[in-house]
């Protein structure tokens, strides 16, 4: 007699494997604990995944679209290298936000990379998101401030997981922005880094009205990192 499996048994599925995966490893986690959990047998659980390797596949699925379409929306504008890398701050920082559960797991044991197909595509999207920060025509030094600042984007989600994520998606953009906006103290580039008397009155009034930190920054000159950093004092 076949056994009867109920339709969201592949949704319970993932659900099971994630806790399992966090709490225990994803090594150290077998099917046959994933379907004992779910309350099925080993065999309906690879009815529905090969294996254990394709479950975290499509664990991370849902990451990786929304990676890639970060990166494809970065990438469309072109010369706009300015935009381009605020796409990639902004853009690449809701990811993992979105997502920080899959990827404080991922630090356990390295999870993520069980899957071939998984691994390939998040190398290759951020290798991708690299290239638009560092620009066209960057150096060794560029190329690296590059990929520390993509790694300022993800770690503190990591390490502060359980923070609420407009505190923390604040608190990331104002120290990515420090290292590529703020100008430096020999060159005096940049905008303006600090608001005093009518500009934070103004700043907290366009906040209060609805408008983006992007669209406060333009409107008063300042850096958007300056913005974020306002707003939460």
């Amino acid at each position: 007699m076949n056994e009867v499996v109920p339709p969201d048994t592949r949704a319970r599925i993932l659900q099971v494997a994630m806790d399992l995966f966090a709490s225990n490893g994803y090594h150290a986690t077998s099917v046959r604990e994933i379907a004992e959990r779910v309350g099925v047998t080993k065999t309906a659980v690879l009815y529905h995944f090969p294996g254990k390797a394709e479950i975290m596949a499509a664990m991370a699925e849902p990451m990786l679209v929304d990676l890639e379409a970060t990166v494809n929306a970065a990438e469309a504008l072109g010369a706009n290298r300015q935009a381009a890398r605020e796409a990639i701050f902004e853009g690449l920082l809701d990811v993992w936000l979105r997502h920080r559960d899959l990827l404080r797991l991922n630090l356990r044991d390295l999870g993520l990379t069980a899957s071939q197909s998984v691994f390939d595509r998040f190398r290759d999207s951020m290798l991708r998101a690299n290239k638009i920060v560092a620009g066209p025509d960057s150096d060794l030094n560029l190329d690296i401030r590059a990929s520390q600042a993509i790694a300022m984007l993800s770690d503190p989600v990591v390490l502060y997981a359980d923070r609420p994520a407009e505190q923390l998606r604040a608190a990331v953009l104002d120290g990515v922005h420090r290292l590529f906006d703020e100008p430096s103290p020999h060159t005096g580039r940049g905008r303006p880094t600090v608001m005093t008397g009518n500009l934070l009155v103004m700043c907290r009034k366009l906040h209060d009205q609805g408008f983006s930190a992007a669209k406060i920054a333009d409107e008063l000159g300042v850096s958007r990192a300056t913005v974020y950093r306002h707003l939460k004092d």
